[in-house]
């Protein structure tokens, strides 16, 4: 996995090379939470669960971009401000896809694939934080 592999360099490289890899495991991270993001456009736009008027629709399409925004602006923070706020936005979308679930607006399956998932993610991203 890149987040392991990325988090477990910035512990062992020093000087420039470090800062790379940190900005590295950021930008990994900024599309991946991207990525999740998307999952909820795509179940949006299926109308996945319960049927959904026009506001519904569009309050599910924007929450789905919010990710990727939150995604940008960390990349344009300083480290470790950066993988801080990508822990904390993997963390909120993670209760999101609980809470999407249980509305039946997202697979009951997805948080029992999501959550292992994102612990792994954040501990990678503080690891690199203390590294």
């Amino acid at each position: 996995m890149p987040f392991v592999a990325l988090s477990l360099a910035c512990a062992v490289i020093d000087g420039p090379g470090k800062n790379e890899a940190l900005f590295a495991l950021a930008a990994y991270g900024a599309v991946i939470l991207s990525f999740l993001g998307g999952v909820h456009w795509g179940l949006a736009l299926a109308g996945s669960g319960a049927a959904q008027n026009g506001r519904e629709l569009f309050r599910r399409l924007t929450y789905s971009v919010l990710p990727a925004l939150i995604g940008w602006v960390a990349l344009l923070l300083p480290t470790p401000a950066n993988l801080l706020t990508l822990s904390v936005a993997f963390l909120i979308l993670l209760a999101y896809d609980f809470v999407a679930s249980r509305a039946n607006r997202a697979p009951a399956w997805y948080p029992t694939l999501r959550w292992p998932l994102t612990l792994i993610v954040t501990a990678a991203l503080l690891f690199a934080v203390v590294a």
